[in-house]
């Protein structure tokens, strides 16, 4: 399977990118660690994903993608260098597998180089490629990938497109390769390319150079470098395996599909893997076998542990195993090293440490010598009498001390890894307490005790989620009015108000949502339901959805405690919600001024269910409208407005699922008259068994 872009890719896709020059960048996004996505508008209008998957792929994209709440480091720096930026140009560096992206604003001009080969890169440049920030800190033999260094490209491997035929002819003639060999690696085409140009050409990949006519291979490769390209997919047995911009002649018999361009033919076979690589982010971090970091339970978190000390016990054996080997070489080598030390000794009498260095390449048994450190690295003879151990030996210490020094450093490790072990024994103690502690919280109703850095950030204020997937946040004060009007009221979504003085200001949002979360974390049991947020749900708001959502508008006023059983919601367009008064008026703090036509419901009946769900991970409270809550949960409460004190409920809500009072109290809408309890308070086993 193909998923490495080719230098012919990478030229076609640039080509292609041409027509989004002039575009502006509206954010920047990282949804995995390897993938990033610059949001561009187009001067006609609509927006384009630019999809960079360091060391793969670069494509554009118009699918719907998940992208985190929070930006990651690198994704911050790139807004603050690019937002608003226009792109100005797209180039591929020779013909290597590098695509640099220039972008101009007010404050200069800026690089955005990909590197599609190996790990690959990202890199943020200024206009004289000084670097401001790489994806990834990197250091080569002939170049350095850091902050504040200057730029340096791969060595520059060979351009077919600026040979003419006579070039192309010596350099095919002074290779000493085969034909395949010659064009895939000295031409830089790489195998696809050099085996379809052999086919068309009726040459085997494997023929000698002089057997064959150039002049055919010249036109078979102008054909490639310069034909009419569009897209095309290639399948196998699983699916679809190789894109190309061109149908291949080794690939002619294959099943595959036409694209007009080369980034749809990516998009439409890549594009979905790429498009969940949030989803897949997250579940690295919340994998328990795993190292990562996210939202983890004490079981989780030690077992991690444990596997981090067995991982780090293997390699500790694996050290001392291999200082012991080396330290019995070196004596049954005993000869062989006494004459490496001697010859070396008398050379650096002789001719100098530096007459030295130059002398030893030139001796197969020695790869350098350390003048510093008194010291060389040696090759010691295998069975056949050729090199093959490296040991370093140092010239002050005879055959017998140079495999002392192994041995001790064997016996080090051994000392280290006799405390790594008794850590190792610490840790399953505490995961055996760990795992009977988490059984009896489950046995007893109670969720697993999740441990994490920071809250959701819809958490922050009143939220729900609707039968739809739709999240609803409202204002908890006039502060958190003033915030959801301004952050969080985009074009789409519906500004929902109750009817009464001092009511929270609520947008439903059109595209930030819910979905089923289809692989939820171990902690979180197959009697809960589990979802996911995401920043695009396929559902559209109806206006069914808005008038459950009015349910919930009029729960958070003060209609709930005011002892009436019904209230009167209304909703706007985001467009009719404004802080301009009119003049000799004045709009306070969390207040707005509404114009305009106004969707009225009125009589709504003041009733919800608040049920156990999880979302990202996070066992948590929802409160939704009545329906929706029994038709989702297993454990719930149906609540209406009473007199029983809500710090009551959450009293007992706390002892029966041991979630945290602070994250129950915000969810009840005020004091309340429980109507019915299906388990969340009075939890019986066979609650959830059902």
């Amino acid at each position: 399977m193909k998923t490495v872009m080719s230098g012919l890719d990478l030229r076609a896709i640039a080509k292609e990118l041409s027509q989004i020059v002039g575009s502006h960048c509206k954010k920047c996004y990282q949804p995995h660690y390897e993938q990033v996505v610059l949001r561009l508008r187009a001067k006609a209008g609509g927006n384009t994903d630019l999809v960079l998957v360091r060391g793969k792929r670069i494509y554009t994209s118009q699918r719907d993608r998940p992208m985190p709440q929070y930006p990651a480091p690198f994704a911050m720096v790139l807004r603050k260098v690019l937002t608003n930026a226009r792109l100005k140009a797209v180039e591929q560096i020779g013909f290597d597998r590098v695509l640099r992206f220039i972008f101009e604003n007010s404050h200069g001009v800026f690089h955005l180089y990909v590197e599609v080969f190996r790990d690959g890169n990202i890199i943020l440049t200024d206009g004289d490629d000084m670097i401001i920030q790489p994806l990834t800190h990197a250091t080569y033999a002939d170049r350095i990938l850091k902050k504040g260094v200057k730029y340096s490209p791969p060595p520059a491997a060979q351009d077919p497109y600026k040979l003419d035929f006579d070039s192309f002819s010596e350099l095919m003639k002074s290779s000493d390769k085969s034909l395949g060999r010659t064009l895939g690696g000295v031409l830089n085409l790489g195998g696809g390319i050099s085996g379809a140009i052999c086919a068309e050409t009726g040459n085997d990949a494997d023929a000698e150079i002089s057997s064959v006519d150039l002049s055919k291979i010249w036109e078979s490769l102008q054909s490639m470098l310069h034909g009419n390209w569009k897209g095309y997919l290639f399948s196998g047995k699983d699916g679809y395996e190789q894109a190309w911009p061109m149908v291949l002649t080794t690939l002619q018999n294959q099943e595959y599909k036409e694209y007009e361009t080369m980034c749809e033919a990516v998009d439409e076979w890549l594009g979905p893997h790429d498009a969940h690589a949030l989803a897949r982010r997250e579940a690295e971090a919340l994998d328990v076998a795993a190292p990562g970091r996210g939202h983890s339970t004490d079981v989780e978190r030690l077992e991690r542990r444990l596997a981090q000390q067995e991982r780090a016990l293997e390699g500790f054996g694996a050290k001392v195993e291999k200082q012991q080997e080396i330290g019995h070489l070196i004596q049954n080598n005993w000869t062989h090293v006494e004459q490496l030390l001697e010859q070396v000794n008398n050379a650096v009498e002789s001719m100098s440490w530096e007459g030295v260095k130059g002398a030893v390449k030139e001796i197969e048994w020695i790869q350098s010598v350390n003048a510093a450190d008194r010291n060389f690295i040696a090759f010691l003879p295998n069975e056949d009498g050729k090199p093959d151990k490296q040991v370093t030996l140092y010239l002050d210490d005879s055959v017998h001390q140079n495999a002392q020094r192994y041995f001790q450093a064997g016996r080090k490790q051994k000392d280290k890894s006799s405390g790594a072990i008794k850590a190792l024994e610490d840790t399953k103690l505490e995961l055996e307490r760990a795992r009977k502690k988490q059984a009896k919280r489950e046995a007893s109703g109670q969720v697993a005790k999740v441990k994490r850095a920071k809250r959701l950030w819809f958490e922050n204020h009143k939220w729900t989620m609707l039968p739809s997937g739709h999240l609803m946040v409202g204002g908890k004060d006039a502060k958190g009015n003033d915030s959801i009007v301004k952050k969080h009221l985009s074009l789409g979504d519906r500004y929902l108000h109750a009817d009464m003085h001092g009511a929270p200001s609520c947008s439903l949002r059109n595209n930030q949502g819910f979905v089923a979360d289809l692989h939820p974390p171990a902690h979180i049991g197959d009697d809960m339901p589990a979802f996911r947020l995401v920043d695009k749900i396929d559902v559209e708001i109806d206006d069914n959805t808005t008038e459950l959502a009015a349910t919930m508008a009029l729960a958070w006023s003060r209609a709930w405690n005011g002892g009436g059983a019904h209230g009167t919601v209304y909703w706007v367009k985001p467009g009719q919600v404004s802080k301009s008064a009119e003049t000799g008026e004045y709009v306070g703090k969390g207040a707005f001024v509404i114009r305009g036509k106004r969707t009225w419901y009125k009589d709504i009946d003041l009733r919800l269910g608040v049920g156990l769900v999880a979302i990202n991970g996070i066992p948590l409270l929802l409160a939704s409208t009545e329906d929706h809550i029994s038709s989702i949960c297993n454990r719930y409460i149906i609540i209406a407005p009473g007199r029983e004190k809500k710090e009551g409920i959450a009293n007992k809500i706390y002892k029966s699922t041991g979630l945290a009072v602070d994250d129950i109290l915000p969810i009840l809408p005020g004091n309340c008259e429980i109507i019915d309890d299906m388990g969340l308070i009075n939890f019986k086993k066979s609650d959830s068994d059902d």
